[in-house]
């Protein structure tokens, strides 16, 4: 068997390509062959992961933030036949890592690769882009992409939050009208989050998420000016939380209308602006997780 690791040597405090000799003696012990590759540029992570299809391997490790795990999986959605994903988060808040349980220490993550279970997991089309955790537009929703990431390196999560109090007094208004599996909502919201994951930005969003059931649980937040902010935060700290300012449902597929200019987040950095279709991919990519995640979270296999 041969496998492919590749990594962002620029995520989170950039310390990982001190255990790359480690990384290789741990992955060797079960893999005949190990191909190591950096990330130099944009979406260089999306080019390798292609590669890997290409080449046939049976294992792409991914070592970066929530960022660098969307570029891959990118690149794998265009192939039929893919390798399995294994991931050692070293970003600054890996909400992909965080929601499946996988630690940022690499010696438990490795762990979880060579020891444990795969499972199937949903991904999610964005027009002609996919996502694993989140689409959003709306409030806040550009913070970790024009946060400075220097910044992001010296104090980490602080940072977003910095960026989210200076953002803080310019919610916006948007008029949407969206088309979902039951029926439509419409009007104006403040924030919309379509989620594949229990956390997003580093706090709880979604009670009990199932991850391959081939829906997304959306969650749009009603204009509510100026109240916004502590409708968001009770929300945070209460997900299971409902009221008439909240529309909640899942789907398997989404029409997005509206006529703001507001962009689009997708797995942490720049969607676009406008009209969204949005397609659930079930059971797309193959991942391996800790015993008991796949327990809570992978439920229909």
């Amino acid at each position: 068997m041969k496998a492919i690791l590749i990594y962002n040597p620029m995520s989170g405090k950039q310390r990982f390509e001190l255990f790359l000799p480690y990384i290789e003696e741990k992955i060797k012990s079960k893999y005949e062959t190990l191909h190591i590759r950096k990330t130099n540029h944009p979406a260089h992570a999306e080019e390798i992961a292609k590669e890997a299809c290409e080449g046939n391997y049976d294992l792409l490790i991914i070592s970066g933030g929530d960022g660098t795990f969307n570029e891959c999986v990118n690149g794998l959605m265009s192939y039929e036949k893919r390798p399995k994903i294994g991931y050692i988060p070293s970003g600054t808040t890996c909400d992909i890592g965080m929601s499946l349980g996988i630690t940022k220490k690499i010696d438990k993550a490795l762990n979880i690769i060579l020891n444990e279970e795969s499972v199937k997991m949903d991904v999610v089309r964005t027009n002609d882009r996919y996502s694993c955790y989140v689409t959003g537009t709306g409030a806040f929703i550009d913070i970790s992409y024009v946060t400075d990431s220097k910044l992001k390196k010296r104090i980490g999560h602080l940072a977003y939050m910095i960026k989210a109090a200076q953002e803080f007094f310019s919610i916006p208004k948007m008029r949407m009208t969206v088309y979902h599996d039951e029926g439509k909502v419409s009007g104006v919201y403040s924030l919309m989050l379509i989620i594949n994951s229990k956390r997003v930005a580093g706090m709880n969003m979604v009670y009990k998420p199932e991850l391959d059931d081939g829906k997304v649980n959306v969650v749009m937040f009603r204009s509510f000016y100026p109240l916004n902010p502590l409708l968001y935060v009770i929300y945070f700290l209460f997900p299971f939380w409902s009221t008439p300012l909240i529309d909640k449902f899942t789907t398997s597929k989404l029409e997005v209308r509206t006529n703001s200019n507001e962009s689009w987040n997708i797995d942490g950095e720049y969607g676009g602006e406008g009209n969204k279709l949005v397609k659930v991919h079930k059971q797309a990519i193959e991942i391996y997780v800790p015993k008991k995640v796949k327990k809570r979270y992978f439920l229909n296999q």
